[in-house]
């Protein structure tokens, strides 16, 4: 059988290129196996290696990240739906050159968190429970809602607090949730879910910094009230 006919699949499991790049990093495809990674498939002619060198000997990778849809379905075995992935990923790639990280949100103090979360919450008719997690520097990593409806250690429990906490490498972490009744003080279930949680951080080596609960144009920090230490 012909080089240019056998499978990817047909070959050793170690010779494959997603494979390698897995074990050992995408440097270490030629260009043929990274855009043959991106395409998947071949044709009946040819696999998709072979078809992805042939590419690249009529376009280099510049001309080829300049090339649009109509011009690359002009290649043989290039149908509209590779030409549209080898759009997409030269597109992605231009957009990276531009691309520049917004600024982290910084929480300094109980009216942050309410300034930021309460245009989220104020029209909520459940209750949610929402936590924010922090690296060093008390910037917001990652915000997540963890339950919706009435709070109760069942629904709250810290293994879903904590797991994307582990995930993200919080340093710290603070827990909102709103009341639609209005009135943001806090219940003896509120209380109990806080205590829970704080709990579960010391274990971890994780920080609750504070649980604030939103009612309507007001709040409550637990942390104020002493029930986070």
């Amino acid at each position: 059988m012909e080089v240019s006919k056998i499978r990817i699949h047909d070959l050793p499991e170690e010779e494959r290129p997603r494979e390698r790049l897995i074990k050992n990093g995408p440097e270490s495809l030629s260009n043929a196996e990274l855009l043959g990674i991106v395409l998947r498939t071949g044709s009946r002619e040819e696999n998709v290696i072979s078809l992805c060198s042939r590419i690249l000997m009529e376009y280099n990778i510049k001309q080829l990240s300049l090339a649009n849809v109509s011009k690359l379905m002009q290649v043989n075995g290039i149908g509209k739906a590779k030409a549209a992935q080898i759009a997409a990923v030269f597109e992605l790639a231009r957009r990276l050159e531009t691309f520049v990280e917004e600024p982290k949100r910084k929480i300094s103090s109980p009216k942050d968190i309410y300034t930021l979360m309460y245009p989220k919450m104020r029209e909520q008719k459940k209750e949610k429970f929402i936590t924010l997690y922090l690296d060093t520097k008390n910037q917001i990593l990652k915000e997540e809602v963890v339950s919706i409806g009435s709070l109760n250690a069942s629904i709250v429990h810290p293994r879903e607090v904590f797991k994307s906490a582990l995930m993200e490498s919080s340093a710290s972490v603070i827990m909102v949730h709103n009341h639609p009744s209005g009135d943001p003080s806090p219940s003896r279930e509120d209380i109990m879910v806080t205590e829970k949680l704080v709990e579960g951080g010391k274990l971890l080596g994780i920080d609750i910094l504070d649980h604030i609960i939103i009612g309507d144009g007001r709040y409550v920090s637990l942390k104020d009230e002493g029930f986070v230490k």
